[in-house]
C-alpha cells in the first residue's frame, strides 16, 4: 500500500508541470478593432489556443498599465514605435526568438531594424503607416497643396484638426519647419511649439479617435490624420484627398511584442508568428485599411488596396517621411511645450 502511495504521489507531483505547459490560453492587450474576430477564431481553431483580448485607447495607457503590472499579465501587447525602446529599456520586455518564427522572412526591410529596436530583438512589425494631410476637395484643389504650411491657409480657417498625439502634431510642426521629428534640440521643439500656437486659431478640434468621422461629416476640412482612417473617409465621402507633403509625414509602426512576465511565451510567439502569414496578413490589412508590412500579403492585396496612394505608398510619396523614434530625456521638453500649446499659455 505505501508503495502504491508513493507511486500515485510520484505520478501527480510530475503531472502538475506538464498540464501548466499545455495551458491552451494568450492573453492579448492590444488597440480597439486591429485584430479581426474572424482572424482570432481562425488561430483558436488551427491551435485550440484561447485568446482573451484586452484593448487600450492609447500608447501612454498601455505603457502605465504594462509598467505597473512589471510585465504580468499579458502575454503579447502591441506598442507603436518608440514605445518598443521604452518597454525594453524599463526592462518589461521579452527577446523575440525568431527561430521560432518562419513567417519572418515575410517581413520588408523597409520596416525592420528601426532605431527603436535594433535588429527586432523585442519587435516584430504588425502594421505600419504614415499621418498625412487631409483636405477636403469642396474647399481646395488638392493638386494645390504641397506643404503643411497649407494648413494656415484662410479656406481652412476654422476647420483644421489635429491630432491629439503630442508627438504626431509636434512632428507635423518640425517637419514644416525642415526639422526631424525626432529632433532634441528644444531650439527646433520651442519653434515646432510657435508654428502650432499661430495655427491654433484655425484649429476646430484635437483628436486621434474620431477624425474620420470628422472629416466624413465634413465638421473639418484639413488636417492631420493616420493613413488607415483617410482610406474609410475618402471611401465614404469622395471629396476628400490624402495629402503627402514635400517635407515630409511622420511614419509609424505597430509591433508585436512579449512582455517579459508573460506566462504563455511559446502561444505568443504561435500567435505572432500566424499574424505574420500572408493570408492572415492580408485578411487584417484588408479589415482595417493600414499599411501592410508583409510582402507576401502586400502581393496578395484587393486591388482597391495595392492601387491605393494611401495603403500603398510610392517611394516619392515617402521622400523625407520618417519613423517616429524615441527622443529620450528630450520628451519632457515635449510635454512642457505641449502643455503649453493645450493651455494656451
Amino acid at each position: 500500500m505505501v508503495a502504491l502511495a508513493l507511486a500515485v504521489l510520484a505520478a501527480t507531483l510530475f503531472a502538475v508541470p506538464a498540464v501548466a505547459a499545455e495551458e491552451k490560453v494568450l492573453h492579448v492587450y492590444n488597440w480597439s478593432e486591429y485584430v479581426p474576430q474572424s482572424v482570432l477564431d481562425r488561430f483558436t481553431k488551427e491551435t485550440g489556443i484561447k485568446v482573451v483580448y484586452t484593448t487600450y485607447e492609447s500608447n501612454e495607457a498601455m505603457y502605465a498599465k504594462i509598467k505597473l503590472l512589471k510585465g504580468v499579465g499579458y502575454d503579447v501587447v502591441v506598442p507603436s514605435t518608440y514605445f518598443i525602446s521604452m518597454l525594453r529599456d524599463d526592462g518589461l520586455l521579452a527577446r523575440i526568438d525568431k527561430s521560432k518564427l518562419k513567417n519572418f522572412k515575410n517581413l520588408s526591410p523597409k520596416v525592420l531594424n528601426q532605431p527603436f529596436d535594433p535588429g527586432n530583438e523585442y519587435s516584430v512589425p504588425y502594421m505600419w503607416g504614415s499621418a498625412g494631410l487631409m483636405v477636403n476637395r469642396k474647399v481646395v484643389d488638392p493638386a494645390s497643396i504641397t506643404s503643411w504650411n497649407d494648413l494656415n491657409r484662410p479656406e481652412f480657417a476654422g476647420k483644421v484638426i489635429l491630432s491629439d498625439d503630442q508627438r504626431d502634431s509636434m512632428g507635423v510642426a518640425l517637419k514644416a519647419l525642415g526639422y526631424s521629428v525626432n529632433s532634441t534640440n528644444e531650439a527646433e521643439i520651442k519653434a515646432a511649439y510657435e508654428w502650432l500656437k499661430k495655427l491654433l486659431p484655425a484649429v476646430r478640434v484635437f483628436d486621434v479617435t474620431a477624425s474620420k468621422q470628422a472629416f466624413i461629416s465634413e465638421e473639418v476640412a484639413a488636417g492631420l490624420i493616420w493613413n488607415g482612417d483617410a482610406y474609410i473617409a475618402a471611401s465614404e465621402n469622395e471629396n476628400l484627398a490624402y495629402v503627402y507633403p514635400r517635407e515630409g509625414v511622420p511614419l509609424w509602426v505597430d509591433s508585436l511584442a512579449i512582455p517579459l512576465g508573460a506566462k504563455h511565451k511559446d502561444n505568443a510567439l504561435k500567435f505572432i508568428d500566424f499574424l505574420l502569414r500572408p493570408d492572415v496578413a492580408k485578411e487584417c490589412v484588408e479589415e482595417y485599411n493600414y499599411s501592410t508590412p508583409n510582402v507576401g500579403a502586400q502581393k496578395i492585396l484587393s486591388p482597391e488596396l495595392a492601387k491605393s496612394r494611401i495603403t500603398s505608398p510610392s517611394d516619392a510619396d515617402l521622400k523625407n517621411a520618417e519613423f517616429t523614434n524615441s527622443v529620450g530625456n528630450a520628451l519632457e521638453i515635449y510635454e512642457k511645450y505641449w502643455e503649453m500649446l493645450k493651455t494656451g499659455s
